[in-house]
């Protein structure tokens, strides 16, 4: 019994047996010459080079990420760019570019930009400056635009520099300070820091409120608000000055060198302190009716010779006082007018010289007279020759398609209109000489005394004026009606 049970579970056995033969897949023939050992070093072989391109790939992803990440650290406390020319600052170790630091003292910073802290010194720092090296030689594409390094150098190129410290703690701020009454100036305390008191102090309104001045009475007696700062100043104190042009005063405390009318010649002109300014602003281009091809000839100009817009004005305000009335003209257009938040005083005498200018007005006067100033440099002859040779544009600097680049670089737009005065100041009296030359561009004789007409100012006498266009005139009647004419009126000794 027992011997067919176990034949039984025998046969069993290898039907299960066959079975599991007949189901089972047959090897592919390209693995049947293969040995066991070479197959498995294949995949092997395969599994490490996955791994190995998928690191590559993760070295890569890692080197561009550390390069962002290096770009953020690298970057300006100021202006938030890769840091060029850095400079640091201490104790804080705040970094910035050359530059931006510089600009922030011209401007009137103090202490460190970003922290507030009182910096001992500022310094360039090569250790800064070696790693935006490593970082731009693995990645050139992040260095900043040519340009922008071009104008940053002509700020700032090398060399230790001190961020000044504030004259004065700001005051702490009053919550209930009443507004409408006027608070003492600098110089109405007894024993202010300047030596002199105001001979009609301002009551205090905390302690004497029955004798408080109301502001809606305008300022008090002896007192006026300055220009810069706008708080109340003693007129009579030695620290206060008063622009001529402008007749606003100002306190020569709040700000230092921002709260003060300068001698003609010494005054800043505000916002006006590189080349990189002229660029930014709007009314240098307003100055040449939009013509940007002027305006960059310019520039260049500038930058080439390392002339400054101060030095623009000095030249400008040199030759207005060559002329025989001086700032008279500018002052009767009202160009002064207005250009402070403050009520201004009165001219005493609209006929004296005038010696003391605010950077507000200095501003005015570089735009006013940055055209003709130029039209003046360029007859040195010291610009290139392809833009000398340039023709004149037979509409003139009043053309309306000079805003076109093409038409801009072909023909020049900056030129002396017709019945210009040339102040030749060479001493002794003066007298009227008229040329009369034959021109292309008009087919209107009577178009060249309009043009002498508007080319008078009020800087020319009326006996100027009357003998000039008399001459003109009678060349004009003496001419042939299908000739045009242009005139050249000089003021010469």
């Amino acid at each position: 019994m027992a011997h067919q049970v176990s034949a039984g579970s025998t046969s069993s056995g290898l039907e299960q047996s066959l079975v599991c033969a007949t189901v089972k897949r047959r090897a592919s023939p390209s693995f049947e010459d293969c040995e066991e050992g070479s197959s498995r070093k294949r995949l092997k072989e395969d599994k490490h080079r996955g791994v190995d391109e998928c690191n590559e790939r993760c070295v890569r992803m890692d080197a561009e990420q550390i390069i962002d990440e290096m770009e953020q650290e690298l970057q300006c406390g100021c202006c938030s760019g890769l840091v060029y020319r850095p400079v640091i600052v201490s104790p804080c170790q705040h970094f910035f570019c050359g530059s931006c630091c510089m600009l922030w003292i011209r401007n009137g910073g103090t202490n460190c930009p970003v922290c507030r802290g009182i910096s001992g010194s500022v310094t360039p720092s090569r250790a800064i400056q070696r790693m935006v090296d490593l970082l731009l030689k693995a990645a050139p594409h992040k260095a900043r635009p040519e340009r922008e390094r071009q104008q940053a150098d002509e700020v700032y190129t090398a060399g230790s520099m001190r961020i000044p410290l504030p004259r004065e703690p700001s005051p702490e701020p009053t919550i209930h300070q009443n507004t409408d009454l006027a608070r003492p100036c600098p110089h109405c305390d007894p024993a202010n820091p300047w030596g002199w008191r105001c001979p009609q102090p301002i009551p205090d309104p905390v302690a004497d409120l029955d004798h408080a001045w109301h502001l809606d009475d305008g300022a008090p007696p002896g007192h006026a608000y300055c220009g810069n700062c706008e708080n109340l100043m003693a007129l009579n104190a030695p620290t206060s000055t008063k622009c001529d042009l402008c007749q606003v005063s100002f306190c020569g405390i709040g700000v230092q060198g921002r709260c003060v009318a300068a001698p003609l010649l010494s005054q800043h002109p505000h916002g006006m302190s590189e080349i990189g300014d002229l660029i930014m602003s709007s009314e240098v281009y307003e100055c040449f009716d939009s013509n940007t091809v002027e305006v960059d000839i310019m520039i260049d100009y500038l930058t080439a010779h390392r002339l400054t817009p101060r030095h623009i004005y000095r030249e400008i305000v040199g030759h207005l006082q060559g002329q025989p009335r001086g700032f008279a003209p500018l002052i009767e257009l009202e160009l002064f007018s207005d250009v402070h938040g403050v009520v201004a005083g009165t001219d005493p005498d609209p006929t004296a010289p005038r010696s003391r200018i605010c950077r507000l007005c200095a501003t005015e006067v570089l735009l006013w007279g940055l055209r003709d100033w130029w039209i003046r440099e360029r007859q040195k002859g010291l610009l290139d020759e392809s833009i000398v040779k340039r023709m004149d544009c037979p509409d003139g600097s009043g053309c309306q398609k000079q805003k076109d680049l093409a038409h801009a670089r072909e023909f020049n737009h900056v030129m002396a209109s017709p019945g210009i005065v040339q102040d030749l100041q060479s001493g002794g009296q003066r007298d009227v000489q008229v040329s009369i030359q034959s021109s292309t561009y008009s087919a209107d004789p009577s178009s060249c005394l309009s043009a002498v007409n508007r080319g008078f100012t009020t800087s020319h006498t009326d006996d100027e004026a009357r003998v000039a266009r008399e001459a003109v005139a009678n060349n004009v009647a003496q001419s042939d009606s299908n000739t045009a004419w242009s005139a050249d009126v000089i003021i010469s000794q």
